[in-house]
């Protein structure tokens, strides 16, 4: 696990945002739908997208559709979302993900997938919580949802945690976030317009196009 953490730390230097993929059923039913998505997603990683989360789903189609996500794209970081029991990181492990990122603090959960050496991210917003994650040595935080966290946490003041920021955030909020001190930020519901991918991904990303310094995974 440590190399993987170390990569996405590495990576973090690079990059400013997660793109948040929450697949409705009717992708895994539907070719018409299957195909739009795919063609999509085509523009955006060759305009430059590097991160992608996937929400997890008990849907039994949920692992062949990020499995050919995986097969398509390996030189993506590619993860999971809404992580909330072992079961999405037993899956997540199957396809071999890089990551996960938790919806919310659970202790348990993130000891279970420390024991199979799988960088899985909290989601958390009291100090509380921040400072049990801290505790046992977690030093990639997601701040969950951030426009409701504890007003005590300044995040600022945790010298050795990278913070992302997250929920009901757009690709316009890159720049506060960033200056505010988090490395990234991920764009989930908000990148969607009209249920297509928000055009101004695409133009942030080929604005800000990062080369591919690294072979990361």
């Amino acid at each position: 696990m440590n190399n993987k953490k170390d990569s996405f730390l590495e990576l973090l230097k690079e990059v400013s945002f997660f793109l948040l993929i929450k697949p409705e059923d009717n992708i895994y039913s539907n070719t018409s739908i299957r195909n739009s998505f795919f063609d999509e997603l085509e523009t955006l990683i060759n305009s430059g997208l590097k991160n992608i989360e996937i929400s997890w789903s008990k849907n039994i189609n949920w692992l062949d559709f990020v499995s050919e996500i995986k097969l398509k794209y390996p030189k993506i970081n590619l993860g999971s979302a809404s992580i909330v029991n072992k079961q999405s990181i037993e899956d997540s492990l199957k396809i071999g993900l890089n990551f996960s990122m938790m919806k919310f603090w659970d202790k348990d959960l993130f000891i279970y997938s420390r024991s199979k050496n799988y960088l899985l991210i909290p989601g958390i917003r009291n100090l509380k919580d921040l400072e049990e994650a801290i505790n046992l040595n977690c030093n990639i935080i997601k701040i969950y949802p951030i426009k409701s966290k504890d007003i005590s946490i300044d995040i600022l003041n945790f010298k050795n945690i990278e913070f992302i920021a997250a929920g009901g955030l757009s690709i316009n909020d890159i720049k506060t976030y960033k200056s505010l001190g988090y490395k990234a930020i991920v764009i989930g519901d908000k990148a969607i317009i009209n249920k297509k991918f928000d055009p101004k991904i695409i133009e942030w990303l080929k604005n800000n196009q990062i080369k591919d310094k690294y072979n990361l995974f």
